[in-house]
């Protein structure tokens, strides 16, 4: 995940192609920058009202689920606050806690602590002491949460909850572009594509082709170098379907302390960052892009083998798996129903 920051800049361009009228809005939130392809046909909407929305949508989901923004719903309740969360709040909340239930505990958004402690939450860690993981992993946890939050009179007070921290990186960026679909599909669009730093397509592109996603090589490099073709494992085709497209890896997020790396990925269920071969996921979920982010985190949690058990057991998921073989040479693995272009 990427961090929630707020929506800095915004760009409109307009378009005519072969199949529709398509426009496009951009600009920087999250962390990074975003683009939404749209066709217009059908949409009474002006392409201006669609970009206010989209910004103000954008802007609501920092307010609210933002660990970095201090003034966010989520900032405030994790810093003790008694707060009336939104239905957003809610919402994600819920979407949450089904997908610790449904991953078995794999994706856990209320184990923040532990996500502190080895640096990659919203507080800079240190390493951790075994005595201090095992403390950790007895304070947090969504199994220690109740399904739903307990309001009163709308307000939800941390005191009433047994546990320190929420954090949602772990899905909020997947369920973001979600919530643009949403709006999108609200005016009749039928041909999108939603990134956020991870993405959500639906039909076709304004060339009348399936959407094209490009699939990172999972070598180290700066976060702000440039990913060419050469930087890719190959192109993930659509096939004109609704889908969310989300990549989760090790391979920029860690650090190295005492010769050893630690990567950001950090099992809930152990306490521990993995130590395995996986070195990246990338999900194709047709329930959303938000269920193919948790996906993800969990395939990069269990590892190669239960990530392509899961997957093949599954009949709304596909994925492409690139893991480290015992030679030391990178291997990839795709799902049946994978589509790439190499």
């Amino acid at each position: 995940m990427k961090h929630l920051l707020p929506l800095l800049a915004l760009f409109l361009a307009l378009s005519c192609s072969r199949s529709g009228h398509y426009i496009q809005v951009s600009g920087q939130a999250q962390g990074g920058t975003y683009t939404v392809k749209l066709n217009m046909d059908g949409v009474r909407e002006s392409p201006e009202a669609v970009r206010d929305s989209i910004e103000a949508l954008l802007i609501r989901i920092d307010t609210t689920l933002s660990g970095y923004n201090k003034l966010s719903q989520l900032s405030r309740f994790n810093g003790g606050e008694t707060i009336r969360p939104n239905a957003l709040f809610l919402e994600m909340y819920d979407f949450a806690y089904r997908m610790w239930q449904r991953s078995g505990g794999a994706v856990d958004c209320a184990a923040g602590p532990l996500f502190d402690a080895w640096g990659f939450g919203f507080r800079e860690g240190t390493l951790p002491t075994d005595q201090e993981v095992a403390r950790l992993r007895e304070q947090c946890g969504m199994g220690r949460l109740p399904s739903q939050l307990p309001l009163q009179d709308g307000l939800l007070d941390p005191s009433a909850l047994d546990f320190p921290r929420l954090n949602f990186n772990a899905v909020a960026q997947g369920y973001s572009c979600d919530i643009i679909a949403r709006y999108l599909y609200s005016l009749g669009v039928k041909d999108m594509l939603v990134d956020i730093g991870e993405i959500w397509c639906d039909g076709l592109n304004p060339s009348g082709a399936s959407w094209a996603v490009g699939i990172d090589r999972p070598v180290d490099r700066g976060e702000d170098s440039v990913i060419g073709d050469e930087g890719l494992t190959g192109v993930w085709l659509s096939e004109g379907k609704p889908a969310g497209v989300v990549t989760s890896g090790n391979y920029r997020k860690y650090y190295i302390k005492d010769g050893r790396k630690y990567a950001h990925t950090v099992d809930p269920l152990s306490g521990y960052p993995v130590q395995h071969n996986l070195l990246s996921a990338t999900v194709i979920s047709s329930e959303g892009a938000g269920v193919a982010d948790a996906v993800a985190t969990w395939c990069m949690v269990v590892g190669l083998e239960e990530a392509q058990k899961l997957v093949l057991e599954d009949a709304t998921l596909e994925a492409w798996l690139v893991y480290s073989a015992p030679d030391g040479t990178m291997q990839e693995w795709g799902s049946p129903g994978f589509r790439i272009r190499e």
